[in-house]
């Protein structure tokens, strides 16, 4: 199976593994230039339950959140590093500013985000609570962030 896969084929694949019982944990962002703060946070994510999905802003919508110089990398790139890292079972995208619309769609048992956020924050929360899941925040990494990476050149 191929990780990188398209919205629609995503949900065609977290659709059989919820029918198989998977628990599956969903996380969203930008994603970069991946650090240390990033793959700790994706490990403890995954960890949390059986098949780990990352979906990825578009470069749209990376520009919309972060400037016009942003982002470095283009998203196929950024899929491709994403899909490279064992703890990702998945990786997809999405084109609007938030994952609002693909949370809703694939309905996951648990959403993640950083420690920058509180429970009730989380962009889907809602819409997983609402479905009998739960949104768990992952403790922030301090001293990681790729906007504070890239303005040390």
């Amino acid at each position: 199976m191929n990780k990188v896969q398209s919205p629609e084929d995503a949900l065609k694949t977290i659709t059989q593994w919820q029918q198989t019982g998977y628990q599956i944990v969903f996380t969203n962002g930008c994603f970069d230039l991946i650090h240390v703060g990033h793959i700790r946070y994706l490990k403890a994510s995954g960890a949390l339950g059986d098949k780990l999905i990352v979906a990825i802003n578009s470069d749209a919508s990376v520009r919309i959140l972060k400037g016009e110089n942003r982002p470095v990398n283009n998203l196929a790139d950024r899929m491709e590093v994403m899909a490279a890292l064992e703890c990702v079972d998945l990786v997809t995208f999405f084109e609007e500013e938030t994952p609002l619309n693909i949370i809703s769609s694939l309905i996951p048992d648990i959403l993640t985000k950083g420690g920058d956020y509180t429970a009730d924050n989380v962009v889907g929360g809602d819409v997983v609570t609402e479905n009998g899941g739960r949104v768990e925040i992952i403790d922030f990494e301090k001293g990681y962030s790729t906007t504070n990476i890239l303005s040390k050149k």
